[in-house]
């Protein structure tokens, strides 16, 4: 079985090695998404504006692959503060309350300081 690779075209991308998603059978990995703007490489002050750009990204590379949100199975946040939890719930309300896949939340650093909040998401067509 071979495997799909997905780039968006950022230079991370290249530089630490990584695809933005892999598709292998009825499965899509979307790796861990930060809030950059790919087309500008501009970075939203705000954890909710960061999110929205997360999902942007997960939706694209999700359709590269050809899947949607709904098959979203399984999702991580990774957030820099717990004070930050209460703004940006609703925003993940927003994009996964219906579709209300398998949930983790972490609390920990990113690897650049503007960074708030990473979201990773796995998708299942069956």
């Amino acid at each position: 079985m071979t495997a799909t690779l997905i780039s968006t075209g950022s230079p991370f991308e290249k530089t630490f090695g990584y695809s933005r998603a892999v598709v292998k059978g009825g499965w899509c990995f979307v790796s861990g998404v930060t809030g950059y703007d790919y087309a500008t490489m501009t970075m939203p002050e705000g954890v909710e504006d960061q999110a929205r750009n997360c999902f942007a990204t997960i939706a694209w590379a999700l359709n590269e692959g050809g899947f949607t949100m709904q098959d979203i199975v399984r999702v991580q946040y990774t957030i820099i503060d717990t004070a930050l939890v209460d703004a940006v719930v609703p925003v993940l309300g927003e994009h996964l309350g219906d579709i209300r896949p398998a949930a983790t939340m972490v609390v920990a650093g990113l690897i650049k300081p503007e960074m708030k909040i990473e979201i990773e998401v796995t998708a299942f067509k069956g």
